[in-house]
């Protein structure tokens, strides 16, 4: 069988338009899937030289390959399962900076160069005292930022036409403007001249971006299958969801330069993220946050067999339209239609998403994600939000009868034990709170106060939220009583 390469698959000779830090399976399916959408209308008519973040990665297959791929996107559209493929042409090629760091700056000193992408990771964005301009490469990846920015405006003398676009889509709150912070802390460490910091902050734009899509990467259990239905062998394979989200908070006069929208790309230019992030965290992310306990006590393992599932289907259908959007100051049309691809995507057969891992480091992500809706939702209409409620006592209950160990929390449901996974503080803290229930309502209640007080957990003492402590108490005895499937009816 032919291996996927530019003889197999003819290329345009593009010119390098983006450097891109980061060469996995999301940047591929995501960022450079739309540069191949955009190139496709010749509506941009660049590539992207990809460098790889780390000293292992992508770089030789990319290359071997030509810069070519095949993404596949699959999801539920219409209700019916879809899929579509497609030959991505629009990486020319991968460097790895830990053997061609001068290769790297070389791209500085392209003209045509004018944007940076990057997913390093949440970590990625860190500031590091110990790097070095001279390192070859600078360790960090803002210090690999600071270095490449300022061998270009020495290479171009400090011509503000030669500025850079930034657009970090790593899963960090205000990405762009940390990026940014973190570079110009360089350049004064560094101590680089006064004249670089002043084009940096003049004539360079960091964004602040917000990425949404589900990528499943390198289909490993059906790649044999998949290429046999291609045709070739691809080694850098991707897939992802149907669904894509790109908000990039910047002037308008750049969407002109990065014509996303005319290519019919789901891509939102705004000069406010704040209304997209808040819904993408409280309707996406707390949806998942706060049906999962429940659904995996109940005795289900994907949130494919969750949606399916008549009662847990609707309990989550429920929390979404009518607690979670009901808490939101937004507009509500905007709301529902993102909750209408929320559902769909969650539905999505195609990908087998495990509940027992979305369960991981659930406190802190309940005290991000759905806490601020239980609490707004009182504030607007002066009641606490039923499964909302609920959703926190699921999760109280999903460490009970624990024992904390090197490996997590050993704990159990009615279909077995399973290892919960959060932090340390937070397990031997739940261990010992359950370690003294006796099984009566009274007891319930004494857990629910401790739990609520602990104020290092969700940042607030939660028994000052009227009414909250009693219902939490009420909940956590019907679970343990009734058991989780039958208190689930019980509200749904």
């Amino acid at each position: 069988m032919n291996k996927l390469n530019s003889q197999l698959h003819s290329v345009a000779a593009l010119p390098e338009r983006v450097i891109q830090f980061g060469e996995g399976n999301f940047l591929r399916a995501f960022a450079d899937w739309m540069l191949h959408q955009m190139n496709k209308q010749q509506l941009f008519n660049g590539r992207a030289v990809l460098v790889q973040p780390i000293a292992e990665g992508l770089s030789q297959q990319i290359n071997k390959q030509d810069g070519l791929y095949t993404l596949f996107l699959r999801g539920l559209k219409n209700g019916q399962p879809h899929e579509e493929q497609e030959v991505i042409s629009s990486v020319s090629r991968c460097l790895n900076p830990y053997g061609e760091w001068q290769e790297c700056l070389r791209c500085a000193r392209n003209p045509e160069m004018e944007f940076v992408i990057s997913n390093t990771t949440e970590a990625g964005i860190a500031f590091d005292p110990e790097d070095k301009l001279d390192n070859e490469p600078p360790v960090s990846f803002p210090g690999k930022i600071t270095a490449y920015l300022y061998h270009r405006f020495n290479h171009f003398h400090g011509d503000a036409t030669k500025g850079m676009v930034l657009l970090p889509c790593e899963l960090i709150d205000r990405n762009g403007d940390n990026l940014r912070k973190i570079v110009l802390h360089l350049a004064e460490l560094w101590q680089l001249p006064g004249a670089f910091t002043q084009w940096i902050e003049q004539h360079n734009y960091f964004l602040n971006t917000l990425v949404d899509r589900v990528v499943t990467g390198y289909p490993r259990d059906e790649v044999k299958a998949l290429e046999e239905k291609l045709g070739y062998q691809d080694a850098i394979l991707d897939t992802g969801e149907l669904f894509h989200l790109w908000v990039i908070e910047g002037p308008e006069q750049l969407a002109e330069r990065l014509p996303f929208a005319k290519a019919g790309l789901n891509v939102i230019w705004t000069k406010d993220m704040t209304p997209y992030r808040t819904r993408k965290v409280r309707i996406l992310n707390g949806a998942h946050t706060s049906s999962v306990p429940a659904a995996f006590l109940y005795g289900l393992d994907t949130v494919g067999e969750m949606m399916d599932h008549e009662i847990m289907g609707k309990y989550v259908q429920q929390i979404i339209f009518d607690e979670i959007i009901p808490s939101i100051s937004l507009d509500k049309e905007m709301l529902t239609d993102f909750a209408g691809n929320v559902m769909d995507r969650f539905r999505n057969p195609f990908i087998k998403h495990y509940l027992l891992s979305i369960l991981l480091n659930s406190s802190s992500k309940f005290k991000a994600r759905v806490l601020p809706s239980i609490l707004e939702y009182q504030a607007i209409h002066g009641k606490l939000p039923e499964k909302l409620s609920f959703s926190l006592a699921a999760l109280i209950t999903v460490y009970k009868d624990g024992k904390v160990d090197g490996t997590g929390m050993q704990a159990r449901r009615e279909q077995g034990e399973f290892v919960m996974k959060d932090d340390s503080v937070v397990l031997e803290f739940f261990a010992q709170i359950w370690s003294g229930f006796d099984g009566s309502q009274a007891a319930a209640n004494v857990v629910a106060r401790k739990v609520l007080a602990n104020t290092g957990i969700w940042g607030q003492d939660l028994n000052q939220v009227a009414g909250l402590t009693d219902k939490i108490g009420s909940y956590l005895y019907s679970i343990v009583v009734n058991g989780m499937q039958a208190a689930v009816r019980d509200l749904v």
